[in-house]
């Protein structure tokens, strides 16, 4: 992919000009798990400035980058990004721990991520994503092939957010997202083996001996780890 980021920061510098002050990769690739057809590029452009014009600007090279299935970068100026550190303390303690500078300085270096926030953000963003769970189960359940796709993109979402739990409980987060789950689902003590199956179906295209009954077994054991997940963060703030 380095060309294609090469490719691509070339048009942001051609858009931007002096205004561009970084790019920056951070999420999956930036921490070494990236899988392929599973996992997104994210990109962090920080400009000096943002106005309607640096926006509609940038509609052409984003285009471009969208068009090869990658997400739209998200955009921050660089003192927004000392400002939301503790609005977003999820998102910034991610990229604070795995990302990659491709262009310009690393705005992200002296952030000062409060905590404040973080079980309140943690508990909110995890009952969310199972309410989402909860509906997408109803027209996945109809194949294995929908149930595999909603368990393995599903678990990604998770696993950024056991970082933040991890965070919760005093615990330094690793870098991927099997050894987060695993420090998790440990320092809980709940059940590994559901995560460790739907990774092995992330990594893996073929669904191998998953029949429909087995599927939908897995995901009901899925959703319940997660339901302790949530019962473990909930229970931090009384």
């Amino acid at each position: 992919m380095r060309h294609h980021f090469e490719a691509f920061i070339d048009d942001l510098k051609a858009t931007h000009r002096k205004n561009l002050a970084s790019v920056i990769l951070y999420g999956s690739a930036a921490a070494g798990d990236f899988v392929a057809h599973q996992s997104d590029y994210n990109i962090l452009v920080a400009l000096h400035k943002i106005g309607p014009e640096d926006l509609r600007n940038a509609q052409p090279c984003i285009r471009q980058w969208t068009r090869m299935g990658h997400p739209v970068p998200v955009y921050f100026t660089v003192s927004e990004l000392q400002n939301a550190a503790d609005v977003f303390p999820i998102e910034f303690h991610q990229m604070s721990i795995a990302r990659k500078v491709l262009f310009g300085a690393d705005v992200l270096a002296d952030l000062d991520i409060s905590d404040k926030f973080l079980r309140l953000q943690a508990e909110y963003e995890l009952r969310s994503k199972l309410i989402q769970l909860r509906r997408q189960y109803i027209p996945a359940s109809a194949s294995v092939d929908g149930l595999k796709n909603l368990m393995a993109e599903s678990l990604s979402s998770f696993a950024a957010l056991f970082r933040a739990v991890l965070i919760i409980n005093g615990l330094k987060p690793p870098a991927t997202k099997p050894e987060i789950v695993d420090m998790t689902v440990k320092h809980l003590g709940i059940d590994a083996l559901p995560f460790e199956k739907i990774f092995h179906i992330r990594e893996n295209s073929s669904t191998g001996t998953l029949d429909e009954t087995s599927a939908n077994r897995l995901f009901g054991e899925y959703m319940e780890q997660i339901e302790k997940v949530i019962d473990a963060v909930d229970a931090a703030g009384k």
